[in-house]
């Protein structure tokens, strides 16, 4: 789809069977804003806001497709129960104008959650679980094929449960060290199966997964795979493996990749394209992830953040594919938007951005603005475990009151 001339970023745009009113997607966060696994009334409220700020597609983040899928206590889960609050969000993105995507993933070891029914978390390869020296879980779990073939039917149930809710896309989350990551990355994945080794076994899984999930929705919904086109270790996959796994996700039918980076454990610097502050204005009050912050600050290298940080690694996807591509990774300006546009991305995502200004895109669209007040600092992402959730430190704070409502509850 590469155009000859620049696409407008305000124009409308065809994901699979999906029509979005311009180009901008709100990339997904973790804005600590769930309540017994179920939406609340401020996320909601968040997501209704982005809506009415011009953001054509809203992603709601870490749906988990099974209570063994969870990464945290309170995160998301897509099952029957919480299908009202889910609604409840999607009603309010829907009266603003606006579209709603449920990114639906499984995070395999990287989980702090004890409770689950296999004895140890599930992972593409066993042995030693290096996330699990911080929750105690020193050891994964291979899956076998009775593992996979349940993990498949989940992200299907998951997915056809996203559509009952009111879901206009599903995102299947491929990125970051989750679990269909663990399978990508050859920093998690030492199967001798048809499962390991080459870079086409390693996709074997995903795209299981991808295929069920289109099967499964993909005449009604738009499925989006987001990914990490570079994993920003030396040992891990490049830009060019990138590439190639974009045109195998393309060869499966992806309706859109959102493009990603990094590796959450190994190489966060490399997924917000900025070091992480020593200090912050968020006191940490749970041990476990007061030391994963520690720990990453510590191990990370000092980055300056700069504009279109991952655009160099993105252009040789596209180059690779023919399929829409959302560039994902420090767009905060007009100027960098239209840049991507002109290099033949078809959307932007944006994360950070729009934590900051909800209304960022109305403001472009009327000329208000051309640049985001945001300044790339990061400490947003540590304020989604205050009680009010993620916020950004320039404006104000989370309603803790409403972090704590259902958003199915009236």
């Amino acid at each position: 789809m590469n155009p000859t001339t620049p696409a407008s970023p305000f124009r409308p745009v065809s994901i699979g069977p999906l029509t979005l009113k311009n180009r901008f997607i709100k990339a997904a966060t973790n804005e600590g804003m769930s309540t017994q696994g179920v939406p609340s009334r401020q996320l909601a409220q968040l997501h209704g806001n982005l809506a009415a700020g011009g953001v054509a597609l809203t992603t709601v983040a870490y749906c988990a497709v099974s209570r063994d899928g969870r990464t945290l206590p309170n995160q998301l889960i897509l099952e029957r129960a919480s299908l009202p609050h889910f609604r409840a969000l999607t009603d309010a993105v829907h009266r603003e104008g606006g579209l709603a995507s449920a990114q639906i993933t499984h995070g395999g070891c990287f989980t702090f959650i004890r409770e689950r029914s296999t004895a140890r978390p599930l992972s593409a390869s066993g042995g030693f679980n290096k996330i699990g020296m911080m929750s105690g879980m020193f050891l994964k779990q291979a899956m076998n094929e009775a593992d996979m073939q349940q993990v498949v039917r989940d992200f299907a149930q998951g997915a056809r449960l996203a559509r009952e809710a009111g879901f206009d896309a599903v995102e299947i989350h491929m990125g970051h060290g989750y679990l269909l990551s663990q399978f990508i990355s050859p920093l998690y994945n030492k199967r001798r199966d048809q499962y390991g080794g080459s870079l086409e076994n390693r996709l074997r899984f995903p795209r299981r997964v991808l295929r069920a999930v289109l099967d499964a929705v993909g005449q009604e919904l738009a499925v989006i795979c987001k990914y990490s086109i570079t994993e920003g270790v030396r040992a891990g996959n490049s830009a060019e493996d990138g590439a190639r796994i974009a045109q195998m996700l393309e060869q499966e039918g992806a309706h859109l990749l959102v493009l990603s980076a990094g590796m959450n454990a190994e190489s966060i610097t490399t997924m917000f394209g900025s070091s992480f502050p020593k200090e912050n204005r968020v006191q940490q009050k749970n041990p476990v992830i007061a030391l994963a912050m520690a720990i990453q600050r510590r191990m990370d290298p000092v980055v300056e953040f700069r504009e279109l940080y991952l655009l160099e690694h993105a252009r040789k996807v596209r180059a690779a594919v023919k399929m829409p591509l959302a560039y994902l990774g420090g767009a905060k300006s007009l100027a960098s938007i239209e840049q991507v546009m002109a290099e033949g991305f078809e959307l932007v995502a944006m994360g950070r951005v729009l934590i900051a200004e909800p209304d960022y895109v109305n403001k472009l669209a009327s000329g208000a603005s051309c640049q985001s007040i945001c300044t790339a600092c990061n400490r947003c992402v540590a304020m989604m475990y205050t009680p009010g959730g993620t916020s950004c430190v320039l404006g104000r704070p989370g309603d803790a009151r409403l972090n704590s409502e259902p958003a199915g509850v009236v």
